[in-house]
């Protein structure tokens, strides 16, 4: 196998976007944390190395796959400051015009790509608005592409950051790139108290981390017995009477009031 059928990858995570990529790198290898310019099919942003690069085959490759363009320079960072500050500004001008308009939306998040092509606002509304006009006055202010992105409560929680129950860092903000379904079957699964104050976010949304070991939950709950069903055991005929989906184990009881722990296996 040839040098010409190997590239090095990246994965890249740009704070503006909250999202990662994979991205294909020049002939020089990155490390954790570097300072990166990338060109996306959205346009050219700054990001950092999450995963160090690593040579994998070309073959297979997305075909607009993100392109690593270069370390990012000083003159860069400058320009991407710059426009950190620039989208504050953009942000708060947005709100005071959509007041005007009697727009019922608030906006959370704005930002320009690297070469200013675009600013993305990202608002929260309860309803579909009309924002075509407030669209032109802004396109009219800033004379760039303008994009109005209407948001959902989890994915603000996203986007602000904040501390989860567990005092950690939001999931959401920190590695999660989607959202998936999270439902109360998945507590039910666990076991936990359907507590609303307990089993939900900071987004007032069910936690995000039920769903991360549902699957397991489901595959031991699908071995053990129903609480309160008869079996029968070396023991005797008992009831079931607790169940411990962590130790995979079940308790039955029998007439005589006497217990005795199984596990799944025995």
């Amino acid at each position: 196998m040839s040098k010409n059928d190997m590239c090095y990858v990246s994965y890249i995570y740009v704070e503006d976007l909250h999202s990662n990529f994979f991205c294909l790198t020049p002939d020089y290898k990155l490390f954790y944390n570097d300072l990166v310019v990338i060109d996306t099919l959205n346009g050219i942003y700054i990001g950092n190395v999450s995963v160090p690069s690593k040579t994998i085959l070309k073959k297979g490759l997305p075909k607009e796959m993100p392109l690593i363009l270069r370390l990012a320079t000083e003159d860069d960072l400058v320009i991407y400051y710059n426009n950190i500050d620039d989208s504050y500004d953009a942000l708060l001008f947005a709100q005071k015009e959509s007041d005007k308009l009697k727009l019922n939306m608030h906006f959370i998040n704005s930002f320009y790509n690297f070469d200013r092509s675009q600013l993305l606002l990202s608002y929260e509304a309860e309803s579909r608005v009309d924002f075509r006009e407030l669209a032109k006055r802004l396109a009219k202010e800033f004379k760039t592409r303008i994009e109005l992105r209407q948001i959902a409560v989890r994915d603000r929680a996203k986007i602000v950051g904040g501390i989860g129950p567990c005092g950690l860092m939001l999931c959401c903000n920190k590695f999660l790139n989607d959202f998936s379904s999270v439902s109360i079957n998945m507590a039910k699964n666990q076991n936990l108290v359907l507590t609303p104050g307990k089993l939900n976010g900071v987004c007032n949304r069910l936690l995000c981390c039920l769903g991360f070991e549902d699957a397991i939950y489901s595959e031991i709950n699908s071995k053990l017995p129903k609480i309160g069903k008869e079996i029968e055991t070396e023991s005797g005929v008992g009831k079931v009477s607790t169940i411990d989906v962590l130790r995979e184990n079940y308790t039955v009881e029998y007439p005589s009031g006497v217990k005795k722990i199984f596990k799944i296996e025995d």
